[in-house]
């Protein structure tokens, strides 16, 4: 498993992330998340070896993770770190980029692993097309392809299907974070994508302020949000008296205590977010349908 012993890190003397600590099983699906600034991809970056620890202690099993300080090259071969930047080889095809660190003493064995490997991303029909050609979520696939080539024991995600457009997210999500999980490969997934998180991850770690501010499952988290940074990143929400309450739990009634005044409808597809006034502030709800502006509702909280 990975350990994470009271890691801190600082740049420059400024504090990036003080007294970290968390374990990764075998096979488990780890999403970290966080405001952009809050330390995701530095952590990502000090798990794989890329930069020293100013305190703490990184293994993976009876391994020590050690950082350039202490290794002439960066990296290990149990582990595999796919940053937002890809280090491809653009004058090659996408199946030479994949089968590159592959053995060549079984062709017909190497071969079939870079076929398997190119449909788990949905690359199979461009795998005689040179990279330079590729745009940047095609890009993005190759460069997560090569990384699982060699079976790692491990995956380093910063943003995996930041570059891939919503037509193709959905599906090479699932392949790829199943077939993690088929093959028992433990990933730590830095994102701001909630679809990244909740039907995949076993747990997940909220960055903030340079410290962990929570971490648990993702269903406990979402179910008992206890601060306004947490419901955020799963979903519109409102905080009345003192209650974090999510837009969905809203809900139109005859009468109540909560009279409201309809300001807008945005339609989401299969529901409208309804912003009303409700003591002179904007809060949130799903209806089924627009409301008209200046409509008088009453609301009711429905957990």
């Amino acid at each position: 498993m990975l350990k994470v012993n009271h890691l801190s890190f600082s740049y420059n003397k400024t504090p990036i992330l003080q007294d970290i600590s968390f374990e990764v099983l075998p096979g488990e699906h780890v999403s970290i998340i966080g405001e952009s600034g809050s330390g995701k991809s530095t952590l990502l970056k000090l798990l794989y070896g890329e930069m020293d620890l100013d305190h703490g202690q990184i293994f993976w099993k009876d391994t020590e993770v050690l950082g350039p300080k202490h290794n002439l090259v960066v990296g290990y071969p149990f582990m595999k770190y796919v940053a937002q930047e890809f280090d491809l080889m653009p004058f090659i095809t996408v199946e030479e980029n994949v089968g590159k660190h592959l053995s060549n003493f079984y062709p017909e064995e190497k071969q079939k692993r870079v076929e398997e490997l190119l449909e788990v991303v949905g690359l199979t029909d461009f795998a005689k097309v040179k990279v330079k050609t590729l745009s940047g979520g095609q890009k993005q696939r190759v460069a997560l392809a090569r990384a699982i080539a060699k079976e790692p024991e491990i995956m380093l995600l910063d943003e995996p299907f930041g570059h891939i457009d919503n037509f193709k997210k959905h599906p090479l999500r699932r392949n790829f974070f199943n077939y993690l999980k088929r093959n028992n490969v433990s990933c730590v997934v830095a994102t701001h994508d909630k679809e990244d998180v909740l039907p995949y991850s076993d747990k997940m770690i909220v960055l903030n302020e340079h410290k962990i501010l929570e971490q648990g499952t993702p269903m406990s988290l979402y179910n008992h949000p206890k601060n306004k940074l947490v419901a955020s990143f799963f979903e519109e929400y409102n905080k009345i008296d003192e209650e974090i309450v999510y837009a969905h739990q809203l809900k139109v009634v005859n009468h109540s205590e909560m009279e409201s005044v309809i300001k807008k409808s945005y339609f989401l597809g299969q529901t409208f977010l309804i912003e009303a006034i409700y003591k002179g502030k904007s809060i949130y709800f799903h209806h089924a349908h627009a409301l008209e502006e200046g409509e008088t509702v009453f609301l009711s909280i429905s957990k």
